[in-house]
């Protein structure tokens, strides 16, 4: 089954996206942001948390770069006026970082400073390595400025992630700890799952052991179990870390963390950028892919 999945991921570019749009379904809100809130609410009512997402990345221009700034700053205002729990994650080449460093980040400090108003945590989510060392400057410049709403984002699958998480303990930062997504070279990044998984173990490690929040990001069993004795080893107390996992992905996992007593953060992406989160997403995890093939075959 596992190399039919395959088949159907490497197919991707010539099945129709009305096929794709069936299975995107399960991991975005929708277009609107009238949708993240819809589905903010009703994790909410589950016990749940959210970091809500505008999807798109990569922007080239400041016309567009403004515009996501200013979409991203409707998160925030829907997030206060709803009363959500939940805090905004943005990427940094929504807000121009290809076009000029200086002016992503005056959109950056915009939103934060926003979202601070009103009590509400931005995440900067992390791109691949030739935005690594920028989003961390970007981190540090803004906690040495005084803004404390704001966090990172760590990937378990590069080698300098030990290296970047010792760096930051200064600060006692909130750190998302995922194990990464983009196609990296063996050069930056463990290529080996079992290597990733004891990175990510170490890593957690550190963490949990430093001042701060640490954001426990995965859907691997291994992973979470590890994290579940580790917390309760240290005796972490709850408001000290939390589990992370995409919207859609393993639900019956999610529920079984909630009854346990701890915190669970779900990712919701909404826009209309819709189609490539969905591909990148379907790549990652080849299991999914299977629903597909059962929307060609079926028509549902």
């Amino acid at each position: 089954m596992s190399l039919f999945n395959s088949l159907v991921v490497a197919s991707l570019p010539v099945i129709p996206k009305s096929i794709v749009r069936i299975v995107a379904q399960r991991y975005i809100a929708g277009p609107q942001l009238v949708d993240a809130v819809r589905v903010t609410k009703e994790l909410m009512a589950k016990g749940a948390t959210s970091t809500i997402d505008v999807l798109g990345e990569f922007v080239e221009s400041r016309e567009r770069a403004l515009h996501e700034t200013a979409t991203q700053a409707s998160v925030i205002g829907a997030i206060h006026q709803h009363g959500l729990s939940a805090y905004l994650s943005v990427k940094l080449t929504s807000l121009g970082l290809d076009i000029d460093h200086e002016f992503a980040y005056q959109n950056l400090v915009s939103l934060v400073d926003m979202a601070a108003t009103h009590g509400i945590f931005v995440r900067m989510d992390m791109e691949n390595t030739p935005y690594t060392d920028v989003t961390l400057e970007f981190y540090r410049r803004l906690r040495r400025e005084g803004k404390s709403n704001v966090g990172v984002v760590i990937q378990a699958y590069l080698r300098r992630s030990e290296a970047d998480i010792r760096s930051l303990l200064e600060f006692a930062p909130s750190v998302r700890l995922c194990k990464g997504i983009y196609v990296e070279s063996a050069e930056h990044a463990f290529q080996d799952p079992d290597e990733v998984r004891a990175n990510y173990k170490k890593l957690l490690g550190i963490l949990l052991s430093a001042e701060g929040r640490t954001h426990i990001a995965t859907h691997d069993e291994e992973l979470i179990v590890d994290a579940e004795r580790q917390v309760r080893e240290r005796g972490c107390d709850a408001s000290r870390y939390e589990f992370q996992m995409l919207l859609g992905v393993r639900e019956d996992r999610r529920d079984a963390l909630l009854k346990n007593g701890h915190g669970v953060r779900i990712y919701v992406p909404f826009g209309e950028d819709w189609y490539g989160y969905s591909t990148r997403r379907l790549k990652e995890n080849p299991k999914v892919a299977g629903y597909i093939a059962k929307a060609v075959l079926t028509g549902r």
